[in-house]
């Protein structure tokens, strides 16, 4: 087949897309695939030619590419792209996706994860990888899917609120410690910080103005990390995360040796059932299809206490639905065409 693979675009989690999409298309080319990288957002500004051509190009146009610690400069990727468009989508991008036969979403976080994207290629009747665009965008939204799920699922107290700097220590004075704060609609826990003073809370609270101004002031809940992933509507063993320090952070998350993930993880059976069981409940309960991946803390009692559902999972070298996959004999180029191939069968049911 012929496959874009899309990913970069212009969100917080861009480099993190970029490592996963150039794994991804790597896999599939490996598997016979005329798979090609293509970045979102800068497009193929620097492409002569025919677009059908690049299906051809050698490595798909993949680069090595790692995920550094610290979080893009998105100003600086802007400033790339030499059409000033107010188009997140890149010149010839939307040209070249129409020729494939499947677009892999290889993006994450904002800019493609929020329904948007999956959106246009509906309209387009371009065929794109993963859940439509009404799951995606009840999905990004952490305050949304927990409404939708609360008392389907345990989950933590929370609450959501949108703020100006001038609100921030009504919020203090009004919010228990220790808690969790989150920006509303980000993964790759980019904005995340557990507070236990008042002092934390004010930094933490700042820090989300600059994404998005939206939160969720979430109980803090303490256990074990517990994450488990979804693939073709059946549920995957799931696995632990051991943090050597802090918590799982977006440098914990993609720094190679930051994170023990122990697969499948180490807890007793009956606390793997109601994992496994939560996880599709979520995914039901939300529409979602094809692959997704579910974030719980799991206490003392085994109580799973649901955070939140990822519809495009991490493909990087660290990532976990690939380790999880593995755990039942998947490897990570059957993984990718199976993605494919479930994707094209939930376009169908549209």
């Amino acid at each position: 087949m012929k496959i874009v693979v899309l990913a970069g675009g212009l969100s917080m989690e861009r480099n993190v897309s970029l490592a996963s999409g150039t794994r991804v298309c790597r896999a599939l080319r490996a598997r016979g695939h005329q798979a090609v990288l293509v970045d979102m957002f800068l497009g193929l500004e620097d492409c002569d030619g025919p677009l059908a051509a690049l299906f051809d190009a050698p490595d798909g146009r993949c680069s090595d590419f790692r995920v550094a610690a610290e979080e893009p400069d998105l100003d600086a990727v802007r400033a790339q792209r030499r059409d000033r468009s107010a188009s997140l989508f890149g010149p010839g991008v939307l040209e070249i996706c129409a020729l494939a036969d499947v677009v892999f979403i290889a993006l994450h976080g904002t800019c493609g994860e929020d329904g948007r994207v999956q959106a246009a290629f509906d309209l387009l009747g371009i065929p794109y990888t993963g859940s439509g665009y009404l799951g995606s965008a009840l999905a990004m939204d952490k305050d949304l899917t927990k409404r939708l799920v609360a008392g389907r699922v345990t989950t933590a107290k929370w609450r959501a609120l949108s703020y100006t700097e001038e609100e921030i220590e009504t919020i203090v004075r009004e919010t228990a410690l220790p808690c969790v704060v989150k920006p509303a609609a980000n993964g790759s826990s980019i904005g995340v910080s557990i507070v236990h003073d008042a002092a934390a809370l004010r930094v933490a609270l700042r820090e989300c103005l600059g994404l998005g101004g939206k939160v969720v002031l979430e109980e803090y809940i303490r256990g074990r990390e517990i994450q488990a992933a979804v693939l073709a509507d059946r549920s995957l063993p799931s696995i632990e995360i051991i943090p050597k320090t802090g918590f799982y952070d977006y440098e914990n998350k993609y720094q190679v040796g930051a994170a023990e993930e122990i697969c499948p993880s180490p807890i007793p059976e009956e606390w793997e059932r109601r994992v496994r069981e939560a996880t599709m409940t979520v995914y039901r309960a939300l529409g979602l299809s094809v692959y997704a991946r579910a974030d719980f803390i799991v206490t003392d009692d085994g109580t799973p206490y649901f955070l939140e559902i990822n519809t495009l999972p991490g493909m990087t070298p660290t990532s976990l639905v690939p380790q999880e996959a593995a755990a039942v004999g998947i490897s990570y180029g059957e993984l990718c065409e199976t993605i494919v191939e479930e994707s094209l069968k939930a376009r169908k049911k549209q």
